[in-house]
């Protein structure tokens, strides 16, 4: 778009912007954010189509006076950590899904190569899982508790290693997304091609329901926010690739910092899945009906918090923006 065609599209939103500037006891400031979210959108348009030109010096002069308005006008919440879990994250969330479903639909395929190639390699079991899980899980299975394995350690203990390496390798997840993505989907395939061929191992055996009852207590959140950080790091991903109309500085610091957001999003639930592991899952004897239980509820907070209550949060705000 020529420089003309952009300021005679735009000129009024900035005159009313500037308008709003001038009468700050008229405006809200939350309203006045979101019209210096715009104001910004544009500035980075102009820096990009439009370097050294009077619009991105009118917009960035713009810009910088609303922020000095912003920031001594509004108050912070004094519950900001409420905030960001009620409404901050869910609303920034909504515009995710899609990296969410690809980083989903990614590791449901490694899940099923790890399968596959287990059901037709021999030793591929062993090479993923290493000797030494699976022949301790075959003598837990000969004595007749093939989940003994997570009887083995203190309560505590396997709560807390468990909890620090599922962080771990989420926080892998997001952090190699600055290798394009690449890394990424390498953290995936690995934890996908594990989980298939686990699942997999059991199966043959003849003790799919049993491992499948008794891992998922703790594996629904455990898998589903592995899944989540790679959603993270394809974000910080996306914001080097996909600069769209910020330059690609800006566009990389947004992908950093929505990246981030979805991170500090999943420690609770990790801290969860390393409870439920470390204090429950143990209890093999438990009925079905109360591990079922257990992994449904699981699921339904999973899918709630990161799918249906951002929907919600997302719709709410466009109707009352059209109101």
């Amino acid at each position: 778009m020529r420089e003309a065609a952009f300021v005679r599209q735009n000129k009024d939103k900035w005159a009313a912007f500037e308008n709003a500037l001038l009468n700050k006891g008229q405006l809200h400031p939350d309203e006045l954010s979101d019209l210096y979210i715009e104001i910004t959108d544009h500035l980075s348009y102009a820096k990009t189509f439009y370097p050294g030109s009077n619009t991105q010096v009118y917009l960035n002069t713009l810009a910088s006076q609303a922020h000095q308005k912003i920031y001594k006008t509004k108050r912070e919440s004094r519950n900001r950590i409420v905030h960001f879990w009620k409404t901050e994250f869910p609303t920034m969330f909504k515009a995710h899904h899609r990296e969410l479903l690809i980083s989903f639909l990614v590791f449901a395929f490694f899940v099923t190569i790890g399968a596959f190639s287990s059901a037709n390699e021999g030793d591929f079991v062993r090479s993923i899982l290493g000797n030494g899980y699976v022949n301790m899980t075959l003598e837990n299975i000969e004595k007749g508790d093939p989940m003994a394995v997570y009887k083995d350690q203190g309560a505590f203990n396997m709560f807390l290693g468990i909890t620090i390496n599922n962080i771990k390798v989420a926080i892998y997840a997001f952090a190699f997304g600055i290798f394009l993505g690449v890394g990424t989907l390498y953290i995936l395939l690995q934890n996908g091609i594990m989980l298939g061929s686990f699942q997999y191992f059991f199966y043959e055996k003849g003790l799919l329901w049993e491992s499948a009852r008794t891992i998922w207590i703790h594996g629904t959140i455990e898998i589903s926010v592995i899944i989540i950080a790679g959603c993270a790091g394809l974000v910080l991903a996306n914001g080097i690739l996909f600069p769209g109309t910020y330059t690609r500085l800006e566009s990389f610091k947004r992908g950093v910092k929505n990246g981030l957001k979805i991170m500090v999003s999943t420690v609770p639930f990790f801290i969860v899945a390393g409870f439920l592991e470390g204090f429950v899952t143990r209890h093999t004897e438990m009925p079905d009906g109360l591990a079922i239980f257990i992994i449904l509820g699981s699921l339904s907070l999973i899918f709630f918090y990161y799918i249906i209550y951002p929907y919600q949060i997302h719709r709410k705000t466009a109707h009352a923006d059209n109101q």
